[in-house]
């Protein structure tokens, strides 16, 4: 079975920073794409960032600039870097992958548990 542990959530104030990781475990032979994904209060959860296998990588619109998407294939793991962080980037902040393949089974999707992100003003 494949699971997706994320760490680095936490309090921060405006202007600060935090790092984001989210380690795949379990038989994994391959995973096409990883990202990022946040849900505030009352609101839809939302794209933040993405990356495939190939290092291509999207950004949400609000988001350019600040963070920074990146993974490390031989670990299974995917990194957010959030900088000039807002009050608005307050949200949990949940892992994906895309078509992660095992040595016996394909996942379409898989989503992490989540981490809180805080922003103070």
């Amino acid at each position: 079975q494949v699971q997706l542990v994320e760490s680095g959530g936490g309090l921060v104030q405006d202007g600060g920073s935090l790092r984001l990781s989210c380690a795949a475990s379990g038989s994994i032979r391959s995973i096409n794409a990883m990202g990022w994904y946040r849900q505030a209060p009352g609101k839809q959860r939302e794209l933040v960032a993405t990356i495939t296998s190939s290092d291509n990588t999207n950004y949400a619109d609000s988001v350019k600039g600040r963070f920074s998407i990146s993974r490390d294939n031989a670990k299974n793991t995917v990194y957010l870097q959030m900088n000039s962080l807002k009050p608005e980037d307050t949200a949990v902040y949940y892992c994906n992958a895309e078509k992660v393949f095992t040595a016996t089974w394909r996942y379409n999707t898989i989503w992490g548990q989540g981490t809180q992100v805080t922003v103070s003003s």
